[in-house]
């Protein structure tokens, strides 16, 4: 048996080879790019030549299950470092903050990171990076070459700020080179996704970098505000679609033998409804708020997040306050009227690696977010057209991985994967070491 075993295993490897050398990787994320909008493109009436195109050339996924919870900044972190937030520390988009005293702060910061990342094993095994906007690299000494993604106020000053954290002279070098201001890329629509893309042109040209990482987030923008499969929506990801094929025509020419990989964080659903959980915790006692500026002023269980939302306790090991906390919640889930899809307690929370600060987790039905404030209505309309967020078992939350390049020995579809996969994936095409990963190699 084991003679046999060996043959066959034998036989699988030659049949597959491996990475005969390290090469080169570019890795795109589209923002709440769905597998189906590449993979069933025609059917959903959409022109992606150049994603489909990477799709026929070499691997791709029908579907990544990703992190909790399935919002931007814990996937894109889960993508560099093959490990769940539990591991990595991104525990959201924003940080835990009830009384609004980080003034709505993000996780953008590099040093919030706990476990090595794709950038650490390739700058320490000697290869070149470089990073254009890509989430929670603000200070991060292995990118050689990095624009982080940050802003504070959404205007025109924020650009001052992003100068100031991007890799000295950088900035000034590529706006010489394209022609363009770094305030251009600063938002979130079509044109300034096209001014990242030109600014990562320019450096893959200039620097040829080993592993070069960009984020365009236009998608889950238009998602956001018209909802997916929307015509706003599908305009928008054919024109990401035209900068990916200017991005991989450049870099190949640059470096003919650069491996392309298109990753998502998420996918999306359309939502309608918004349910006031902040406003049931004060009604329960477990929150305080200022009768005129609906500010929260004190609390002993808060909620944090959207689609889904975590519930934090002020004093986790407290068997009392656990109680309240979980009477309230089951309140809230036993009334249809407030779409809870379930509720989950720690263990099953540190089963799907989410973070150890929430003590519950409340998921949502597709179409009811956590939304409003104190002293506003239970149940409302939701203030955009389409969410993610939910718990990654949910299908409409996959997210896409497609893997192309002269040297990538699979081809054609390989199923649904565990977003932990695609780091050590990346990390084998570069040939760097990332042992702290808990995914392994596709190939």
């Amino acid at each position: 048996m084991r003679v046999k075993a060996f043959v066959c295993g034998l036989a699988a490897a030659l049949a597959v080879p491996a990475m005969a050398a390290a090469a080169p990787v570019l890795m795109i994320s589209i923002d709440g790019l769905r597998p189906a909008d590449v993979l069933d493109a025609d059917q959903r009436g959409l022109k992606l030549p150049n994603l489909r195109k990477l799709a026929a050339e070499g691997m791709y996924a029908t579907g990544v299950r990703n992190a909790l919870p399935t919002v931007t900044y814990p996937n894109h972190t889960t993508l560099m470092t093959g490990v769940w937030p539990a591991k990595h520390g991104i525990a959201g988009n924003t940080t835990f903050d009830p009384l609004g005293q980080n003034l709505g702060g993000w996780y953008w910061y590099a040093s919030d990171i706990k476990v090595p990342t794709l950038w650490d094993a390739a700058h320490q095994a000697g290869k070149k990076t470089a990073s254009v906007y890509w989430p929670v690299s603000v200070g991060d000494a292995s990118i050689d070459y990095d624009i982080p993604e940050l802003w504070r106020a959404h205007v025109a000053e924020d650009a001052k700020l992003l100068k100031a954290v991007s890799t000295p002279g950088l900035v000034d070098q590529l706006e010489a080179a394209t022609g363009l201001k770094l305030v251009q890329m600063t938002e979130e629509l079509p044109q300034n996704n096209e001014a990242r893309t030109t600014f990562t042109e320019a450096l893959i040209k200039a620097k040829k970098p080993a592993f070069t990482t960009l984020h365009l987030a236009a998608l889950d923008h238009a998602q956001h505000g018209f909802g997916p499969d929307t015509p706003q929506s599908k305009a928008v990801l054919e024109q990401l679609d035209a900068m990916v094929g200017r991005l991989v025509a450049t870099a190949r020419a640059a470096e003919p033998g650069i491996v392309i990989a298109v990753v998502s964080d998420h996918g999306f659903a359309p939502v309608q409804h918004s349910v006031n959980l902040e406003q049931a915790f004060v009604d329960a006692g477990l929150m305080s708020a200022d009768d005129k500026t609906h500010r929260i002023t004190s609390w002993e269980a808060a909620p944090w997040g959207g689609a889904s939302a975590a519930i934090v306790l002020a004093k986790p090991d407290d068997p009392a306050l656990k109680a309240r906390v979980e009477g309230v919640l089951a309140k809230l889930a036993a009334n249809p009227d407030n779409g809870v899809a379930r509720v989950a307690d720690a263990g099953e929370i540190a089963r799907m690696g989410g973070t150890p600060q929430a003590s519950f987790w409340v998921d949502f039905k597709p179409g009811y977010q956590a939304g409003g404030r104190p002293g506003g209505p239970m149940l409302g309309s939701a203030g955009e057209r389409g969410t993610h967020g939910y718990f990654p078992e949910h299908p409409e939350m996959r997210a896409t991985f497609i893997l192309a390049g002269p040297g990538v020995p699979k081809k054609g579809a390989i199923g649904e994967i565990d977003m932990r996969d695609i780091a050590p994936t990346v990390a084998k095409v570069l040939q760097v070491q990332l042992p702290s990963a808990d995914g392994k190699p596709l190939f």
